[in-house]
């Protein structure tokens, strides 16, 4: 696993996925994560070097825009495959609320250490090389104010400053060189397979999980081998006032 950027990563810092169950079971019972396409996401920025003021319709930094190059940015995002982790030294509530069905999913926590050994070499063809996996924490700037002189890899580990709540550490696939060669390369996301064991430091269970999804889930950590790193959330607790 190399880093984007010449920059000191702390292994053993926090990382977590959130989780709706169905997903969850989908990564541990296949052993995969999913890396998706960054135009998948939801941020209309992603991958933007700046951001044009609200109703401007010119902006000095940049030459007019053209089709051509528009087409080809669309076609770096295809080919760019994402997996995002929320850095954090706790549970996320907002996180919870918005990764994982509102309150009624699962999180995995892990580190950058763990991914390392985890995650197993990817290709997307058993005749073609393995893939290098990137990985760096995200960078947030004020890009209304700012352009980006940044490679086609870097320009995915900036977001703009309105997204900096989700301290993100990400892990990237590029697929661009392959497809030069010929090799066909999904539309969508890529599952890259991994030892969930070396993965999965704890598994959090959602504060309003079913009770059907809470068997489920600690049924598959259980045929997993990793029966004993499930926890509840700290959202359960009980609140006392006096």
């Amino acid at each position: 696993m190399r880093t984007v950027f010449d920059e000191s990563i702390d292994a053993n810092e926090h990382l977590w996925r959130y989780f709706r169950p169905d997903r969850f079971l989908e990564m541990i019972n296949q052993g995969c994560l999913y890396f998706a396409s960054a135009r998948q996401f939801q941020d209309p920025f992603e991958g933007a070097t700046a951001v044009l003021p609200p109703g401007s319709i010119h902006d000095p930094r940049f030459l007019p825009q053209n089709e051509g190059g528009e087409r080809a940015f669309e076609q770096l995002r295809r080919l760019t495959k994402i997996c995002c982790w929320h850095r954090a030294a706790y549970e996320s509530d907002a996180m919870w609320q918005l990764y994982a069905a509102a309150w009624k999913g699962v999180a995995i926590r892990t580190s950058p250490a763990r991914l390392a050994k985890a995650i197993k070499p990817f290709k997307l063809r058993e005749d073609y090389a393995d893939e290098t996996l990137w990985s760096g924490n995200v960078r947030y700037l004020d890009l209304l104010k700012e352009r980006l002189r940044v490679n086609v890899l870097e320009r995915f580990m900036y977001k703009h400053k309105a997204f900096s709540w989700e301290q993100e550490f990400r892990l990237m696939i590029s697929l661009r060189l392959a497809e030069e060669f010929g090799v066909k390369v999904p539309e969508s996301g890529i599952k890259v397979a991994v030892d969930v064991c070396l993965l999965i430091d704890r598994i959090y269970l959602g504060p309003e999980l079913s009770i059907d999804d809470t068997q489920a889930i600690r049924l598959a950590a259980e045929s997993a081998g990793l029966g004993d790193r499930v926890r509840v959330s700290s959202m359960l607790g009980t609140p006392r006032y006096t």
